[in-house]
């Protein structure tokens, strides 16, 4: 079972903003990949096509200390927060790697709900987390994220 997970990347010329600094609107996207990629390490992927099953974000935060300009690295860390019947939260270190020591730049949460989707009204009805994934997943211990 996995309750944590790094990712890292390089910020791209596309992700920042006329000031030169990444755009905060990309901290989530970066948030984002690595909930893709933590799900693809458990042998998951969070879009099953025709599965109907969905994970819309229903929290989503971010706090900033410093920036990430062009060709930084970052290392995203993804804690899971919690998990309950029908949602999971997430926490987020980002750190920024081409300074030593590592230094954190910012901090994030999202919080997602696991719903079905009705395939022809598009409605979503929140469902209990399937157990294929819910025995995969497990709370971080506090230490590991409230630092």
């Amino acid at each position: 079972m996995a309750c944590e997970f790094k990712l890292t990347r390089q910020v791209e010329f596309s992700d920042i903003d006329m000031a030169g600094i990444m755009n905060f609107l990309n901290f989530f996207r970066f948030m984002e990949a690595a909930e893709r990629a933590f799900f693809r390490s458990l042998g998951i992927s969070i879009h099953q096509a025709g599965s109907g099953l969905g994970w819309p974000r229903v929290h989503a935060d971010c706090d900033f200390k410093d920036p990430l300009r062009f060709e930084d690295v970052v290392e995203i860390c993804l804690f899971v927060r919690e998990k309950r019947k029908k949602s999971i939260v997430y926490d987020f270190v980002f750190r920024k790697l081409n300074e030593q020591p590592a230094r954190e730049v910012a901090r994030g949460t999202l919080a997602v709900a696991c719903v079905k989707l009705d395939k022809q009204g598009g409605k979503m009805t929140g469902i209990p987390i399937p157990k294929a994934i819910r025995d995969k997943i497990e709370v971080a211990p506090k230490e590991l994220f409230d630092l």
